[in-house]
């Protein structure tokens, strides 16, 4: 499910939806809500449990989230940060959509609140 900068979901996206939502963050058109940067997240899970989410913020900041069920009650790890630049975002939900989570908690994340 991606979240897109104006609030709407897509099922299932295609990597050309991925790729406008994150060109519509990194353009700054992405609206700012409550003083942050505009941003897009991209999730799947599971409907026996696993979660996993990631958002990528105007700023460059990625931010990825692993959760014990879909309601996101218990965290598996702490979020993970970094920046990085829009064609790697892009690499990142490619991965994420592909259901590639060990490639993805193999990048040189930062852990973060």
């Amino acid at each position: 499910m991606l979240t897109r900068p104006d609030g709407r979901n897509v099922s299932a996206p295609t990597e050309a939806q991925l790729a406008a939502a994150l060109a519509e963050v990194y353009d700054g058109k992405a609206p700012v809500v409550d003083g942050s940067p505009g941003s897009a997240v991209l999730r799947f899970g599971y409907d026996d449990g696993l979660m996993y989410q990631m958002e990528v913020s105007a700023d460059g900041n990625v931010r990825f989230e692993e959760w014990s069920d879909r309601d996101c009650e218990i965290a598996l790890a702490s979020p993970r940060q970094m920046a990085v630049a829009q064609e790697d975002a892009l690499q990142l939900w490619k991965w994420l959509a592909q259901r590639q989570v060990a490639k993805i908690r193999s990048q040189n994340w930062q852990s973060g609140g």
